[in-house]
């Protein structure tokens, strides 16, 4: 599990996230644990480049 700071898209505020990069591309919902609003978590595993993370709204 890797711990990331990443920006909510709702209310902007930095939070801390466990995500697993061992399995592989994956997407999942958690809930901002500032505004409590859901997340949507893009996770991309990349040999090259390593892991990046999408955050976005529930309705984009």
């Amino acid at each position: 599990m890797d711990e990331i700071a990443i920006g909510c898209p709702y209310c902007g505020e930095t939070i801390d996230i466990l995500v697993d990069s061992s399995a592989g591309d994956h997407e999942y919902y958690e809930d901002c644990s500032v505004c409590c609003s859901p997340i949507l978590f893009e996770v991309i595993v990349d040999i090259l480049s390593g892991m990046n993370v999408i955050a976005k709204r529930d309705d984009e």
